[in-house]
């Protein structure tokens, strides 16, 4: 066990209360992540505990391995209530889920967060994140402040925190000017008040010098402390403001895992009619709680191109915008809270059955774990899609908000809603004026929306041209829907009059879309369990109304409205003299094949260069940060080195050879020498012989004072030889510490803010000094004897 730390209660609250303050300013950077102050609670609460551990220990004295011990301990015992209570008993005592996923969150939970679309929910045990960072970051800072005199050190875990926090953060900044530069500007105070206050710095108290020169160096150090402080304040300032990105930065969650296309996969209403001809009596899978009237979806397409009605190749809030699962996807649903239990029989596939605004889905069964990893959910559309596929056996839960049914006298003043949705292509020509003469006579919104439906519903026929039924072929490409709407009569199913429909109302700019699912017929319609067939499949169109939201319209007319023989066969001339040809095959019913995606070599061909401007992207900003917090340093080396460059082209030879012995000095005080102000040469040098072994040292001061008090100006070549001893010394003082002992020295203040002389006065005075001795020669005898000048001071 090492001794106790032993400090100034100053010290104890200064360091403390930085540590503290700065660990918050990094960890703002995650209330984006959060939409809020959601995870203060945690983060607070892993600063104060990590405060409490690392005082107590070095209080004590106690060791690394101890704080290491008790910070586990304390992570355990507190984790519960302040990063998982959902899962701790009361919300407070840890249970063995508790430390369960305390362990394994130490490994997974960052990339649980990463692999979450933000915001992150609390409830979904991503507290864990900045509990764990506020904790660990905050021991290790605070323990290097009170035990190590270097306080720099402990800079290095809190701005660890600030870089974690952007990079585990959104490419949204939280506070991007504020944050950067009130760090910067803490950390510098930090800095220059442990240098004031370091008792280390003074060899003789304040009562033993000369008031004056007390005065005026405590003036010195304020100066060069507010000096340090405003250039790393402006050069922050200066930085944000040029380095202001036009484009939202990137962060690791744009990197960890490629975006989700759900492009990849064919659109579901491509699947319609494998559904209804070799699925019809095949239990697809069972929902238990489905309310009445409800539906279940399957897809949500909204971009025709000619050929099929897919989903859009779009970005944020479009129908191709999913995400991978999170707790509360739909805050904002308004309607009925319905918890829906989903086992999956013969269906097989990506899209996965839910319905309402999904809140929540929760897997269980031998695959819970895979299916969760490659879930993913739109918010826009209300769907899901699982990688892994669906298969038999698979089941999960739902909590979903179902909404409320809305009639259309509470639709009669209300307009369409502005949403945006893609431009269509290749459509049927004559559809633009159809549309326009079927609602030439509609007054409001929801009417025109209902002449569409009527029109189709009630002037068209129902088959699905399967065996014993009418001609209808699959597909709703612009061909089948030309053929649709032009022919002697409208024979179709779901798939034709549901895109029918679509197509005419975006013609006269109705936000209009297509919908895939299944729903009972009106006699098992709120039934306690939903067995849903291939004949439960059906298509239908969601339009946008402004303040509600999508509502369905169903185009297709009743299955029972099928058409005769005699309205379908067309009307022939009969000539007995000439062989009628055969009739026409019918054509197969089959689905037709998945159409080839012209993006395809587009989407697998690896952008090298867009790899390549990300990598560059994140290390310019983590550049920038690291630059940004090195400025404090560069402000140090500069002024030493403008210092040197004074001191050695000073106009005078003996100001040079002056400046020589206070580079020395300078050198040997930042290596840790402790030297008495207004001591001389001599003495100094003695010093410098006895702490830091330099017998050299001892030498080259009486060396100095023979050129300054000589009868004759020192000549080039001895104030360079001079200057090379200089550098001697100094380099062997650099190359006897080690590496740490070398930063601590090129990074102290010490020299900068305290010095060892005492100003410009006995500068003058050693100066009037030496002149006279040399205009009377036999004065320099006594003069080498009693040496008592004291070295200069100088500021850059």
């Amino acid at each position: 066990m090492s001794a106790s730390v032993a400090l100034p209660l100053r010290r104890w609250i200064l360091d403390l209360a930085a540590t503290a303050v700065l660990a918050g300013v990094a960890l703002a950077g995650f209330w984006p992540t959060f939409a809020g102050g959601s995870y203060l609670v945690a983060a607070v609460g892993g600063i104060v505990l990590g405060l409490a551990v690392a005082a107590l220990c070095a209080w004590r004295g106690w060791g690394m391995l101890v704080v290491a011990g008790i910070t586990i301990v304390v992570y355990f015992l507190f984790g519960g209530p302040l990063a998982l209570p959902q899962t701790a008993l009361f919300g407070v005592i840890p249970t063995l889920d508790t430390l369960e996923r305390l362990a394994l969150g130490v490994v997974t939970s960052w990339k649980q967060m990463l692999t979450t679309v933000a915001p992150v929910a609390a409830a979904d045990g991503h507290l864990i994140v900045p509990f764990l960072l506020a904790l660990v970051g905050t021991v290790v800072a605070a323990s290097l402040a009170l035990r190590v005199r270097q306080v720099a050190w402990a800079l290095v875990p809190v701005g660890l925190m600030l870089v974690l926090a952007i990079l585990l953060g959104t490419p949204a900044p939280a506070f991007p000017l504020a944050q950067g530069l009130v760090f910067a500007v803490l950390a510098i105070a930090w800095l220059a008040l442990r240098q004031l206050w370091d008792p280390q710095n003074a060899a003789v108290s304040v009562s033993e010098i000369d008031p004056a020169r007390a005065a005026r160096m405590r003036m010195r150090r304020l100066l060069a402390g507010a000096a340090v402080l405003a250039i790393a304040a402006g050069s922050g300032v200066a930085a944000s403001a040029v380095a202001q990105p036009v484009q939202p930065r990137h962060v690791f969650r744009d990197v960890v895992i490629p975006p989700f296309d759900v492009r990849d996969y064919p659109s579901p209403l491509q699947a319609f009619r494998k559904n209804v001809r070799d699925e019809a009596s095949e239990t697809l899978f069972t929902v238990q709680g489905l309310t009445k009237d409800a539906r279940i979806r399957l897809g949500v397409m909204d971009q025709f191109d000619g050929t099929v009605y897919n989903v859009t190749d779009g970005g944020p809030d479009s129908s191709s915008a999913f995400t991978p699962l999170r707790s509360n996807m739909s805050p904002d649903a308004e309607g009925l809270p319905v918890t829906l239990k989903i086992e999956i029989g013969e269906y097989s596939g990506v899209w996965l059955p839910d319905a309402g605004a999904v809140s929540s889905i929760a897997f269980t069964g031998d695959r819970a774990d895979e299916l969760r990893r490659s879930a993913y959910y739109n918010p826009a559309t209300g769907t899901a899609v699982v990688t892994s596929k669906l298969t038999d056996g698979d089941t999960y839960t739902v909590d979903t908000i179902m909404p409320t049914g809305v009639d259309d006298r509470q639709l009669a003043d209300v307009d369409f809603g502005k949403v945006a949705l893609p431009a269509q292509t290749n459509v049927p020509e004559e559809l633009t004026s159809l549309a326009a003469e079927t609602v030439s006579g509609a007054e409001s919104p929801i009417e025109q929306v209902r002449a569409l439906e009527t029109f189709l519903a009630e002037g068209g026929f129902f088959s699905h041209g399967l065996q014993g039924e009418v001609l209808s072929r699959a597909g709703h490409t612009s061909e089948r829907i030309s053929t649709l709407i032009g022919g002697d009569q409208m024979i179709g199913d779901d798939e034709q009059y549901a895109v029918a429909m679509a197509l005419l109302a975006r013609e006269i700019d109705i936000p209009a879309r297509v919908v895939m699912g299944y729903y009972p017929d009106e006699e098992r319609s709120g039934d306690a369990v939903f067995e849903a067939t291939g004949d439960d499949v059906h298509a239908w169109v969601e339009v946008n109304f402004a303040g509600i939201g999508w509502l369905p319209f169903d185009p297709t007319p009743p299955e029972d409205k099928v058409p005769n023989d005699q309205n379908t066969k067309p009307k022939a001339d009969p000539k007995p003299q000439v062989l009628q040809p055969p009739p026409p095959p019918q054509e197969p019913v089959d689905l037709p094949p998945t159409l080839p995606d012209d993006r395809k070599s587009e989407d697998e061909t690896f952008d090298v260069l867009g790899l390549i401007g990300t990598i560059l992207a994140i290390g310019g900003v983590v550049l920038g940060i690291l630059l940004l917090l090195a400025t404090p340093f560069i402000v140090i080396g500069a002024w030493k080195a403008a210092k040197r460059r004074v001191r050695r082209n000073a106009a005078k030879p003996t100001d040079r050879i002056t400046g020589g012995w206070d580079e020395l000095t300078d050198r040997a005080v930042d290596y840790g020498a402790r030297l008495s102000p207004g001591g001389t040469r001599i003495e100094e040098g003695a010093s410098l012989a006895a702490t830091l072994e330099l017998p050299r040292a001892a030498r080259l001061a009486e060396r100095a004072d023979a050129e300054i008090f000589g009868p004759d100006e020192p000549s080039p070549e001895d104030v360079d030889a001079f200057w090379a001893e200089v550098d001697l010394i100094v380099g062997g003082l650099s190359s006897d510490a080690g590496f740490f002992r070398r930063l601590r020295a090129r990074l102290s203040l010490r020299s900068l803010l305290g010095g060892t002389a005492v100003g410009a006065r006995m500068t003058e005075l050693r100066d009037a000094a030496a002149a006279r001795r040399r205009r009377d020669p036999g004065a320099t005898a006594s003069a080498r004897a009693s040496s008592t000048s004291p070295r200069e001071s100088e500021t850059p």
